[in-house]
């Protein structure tokens, strides 16, 4: 039979490390002294591990208990953007008005430090906010456009001249006599360094312009873009989508035909080399478009709904009404006399234009399925470029010779606070879109 003494527990017997002898008191003292008793109950103190136990007088309704599959929400984790789903992603017509106004604010500038901080902050949000779908590659490809329109502008002043007059002669070329009939018009001469200056900033205002543009096709989806669009553009919008994105399809076939060829130890570089890629890429080019040709023609792309005589005709005088009004009141905005009548115009233009969308709309017996949502941080990200470009506007009325440099005499452009940090307004998106997802990144 078992007795009580069998059922108690035993002490530790000494192992092979403690010589099989038993600690003595002093030894005992000492090592109490080193590892002194947790308030828990435990031994050991801090490192010990009834240190990482809950304390016994904090009490139980402070520990939050989380729902199943529920994630922890951290201070942090509130300031930053949500990832970017079909509910909140933002709508593509915000992305174009975004970068609309940042090419206002550089339509109105030839600094080319202000230029400089546009293509940066342009850059920066496509850096951010950008996916990894045909289109959004393409803006690499806008900025070497603009260099190249950059290239070519001061290569025409360098061979027919400048109207710009300057005394600081740079070199002289040979030139052309032309008859008399062509007076005006000079090839060769005298190139000066206030011509080439003035060449320089008007080719970076317009290749600002086109980076703006490059921007909004990388981060706006053309396809959601056009099912945005008022029935009255759909066959406009079409067309326009589609050469949206012929663009960025040959940037990535152009990509992965030279990825193939440096694989299989053939050069990318030179006229034969190119020759060799521009065929499969126009072959390419040409088997999407019979595909997209086939796709419209079977979902019954051009049907459209009969509408009585006279809505059509309110509809073509809205419609062209509302556009030559755009026109005019934006060619009054751009202009540093029209800015008194541009807005008024240009605000009755929009409501005459989207009148006339709205009557033209009635001809499109289509349905949209999912309309995307304009939603807060939609409206944000269009706010940011309207207020840049609404601001650099202003900026033309109190600091004009800030914003438009002259070059003769020949002086450093200066970057003025006021405009630069109006401009600074455009990064908004990069902080409140939506991030795209990890494995789009």
């Amino acid at each position: 039979m078992r007795s009580e003494e069998d059922d108690a527990p035993q002490p530790p017997q000494a192992g092979p490390a403690d010589g099989g002898r038993t600690p003595t008191a002093k030894e005992s003292q000492e090592e109490t002294r080193t590892n002194p008793p947790s308030s828990t109950g435990g031994s050991g103190g801090k490192d010990s591990p009834a240190a990482g136990r809950a304390h016994p007088h904090r009490p139980a309704a402070a520990k939050r208990t989380l729902r199943p599959g529920a994630t922890p929400r951290t201070p942090s984790r509130r300031l930053t953007a949500p990832e970017a789903s079909r509910s909140n992603a933002v709508h593509p017509g915000a992305w174009w008005l975004w970068a609309l106004g940042l090419a206002t604010a550089a339509s109105r500038t030839n600094n080319p430090l202000l230029l400089g901080l546009l293509v940066g902050v342009a850059g920066y949000v496509v850096a951010a906010r950008k996916t990894d779908a045909p289109w959004a590659r393409s803006y690499t490809a806008f900025i070497k456009i603009g260099l190249f329109v950059v290239g070519i502008r001061l290569a025409f002043n360098l061979v027919l001249g400048s109207p710009i007059p300057g005394s600081h002669t740079l070199f002289t070329l040979p030139e052309l006599p032309l008859p008399d009939w062509a007076k005006g018009i000079r090839i060769g001469g005298r190139v000066t360094a206030e011509g080439m200056l003035f060449a320089l900033y008007d080719g970076a205002r317009l290749a600002t312009l086109l980076i703006c543009v490059g921007a909004a096709n990388a981060l706006a989806n053309p396809a959601r873009l056009l099912k945005s669009l008022p029935g009255a553009l759909y066959e406009a919008g079409v067309a326009v989508v589609v050469a949206m994105t012929f663009a960025p399809n040959m940037v990535a076939d152009v990509v992965r035909l030279r990825t193939a060829r440096r694989l299989r130890g053939r050069p990318t570089g030179g006229i034969k080399a190119i020759a060799q890629i521009g065929l499969p890429v126009l072959e390419g080019a040409l088997e999407r478009s019979v595909a997209v040709a086939a796709s419209m023609d079977a979902r019954g792309y051009g049907r459209t709904a009969r509408v009585p005589a006279p809505i059509r005709l309110t509809t073509t005088v809205l419609t062209l009404g509302g556009l030559l009004g755009v026109c005019a009141g934006t060619y009054g905005l751009l202009a540093s006399e029209g800015a008194g009548y541009g807005l008024p115009v240009l605000a009755g233009g929009v409501l005459a234009s989207l009148a006339g969308l709205r009557l033209g709309g009635r001809r499109q017996i289509r349905t949209r399925y999912r309309p995307d949502r304009w939603g807060i941080r939609s409206w944000l990200v269009a706010g940011s470029g309207v207020a840049v470009a609404a601001l650099m506007v202003w900026a033309g009325t109190y600091a004009p010779e800030a914003l438009t440099l002259g070059v003769v005499p020949l002086t450093a452009p200066a970057l003025p606070l006021w405009p630069a940090l109006s401009l600074l307004a455009g990064l908004l998106p990069a902080f409140v879109a939506p991030v795209p997802p990890k494995e789009s990144q």
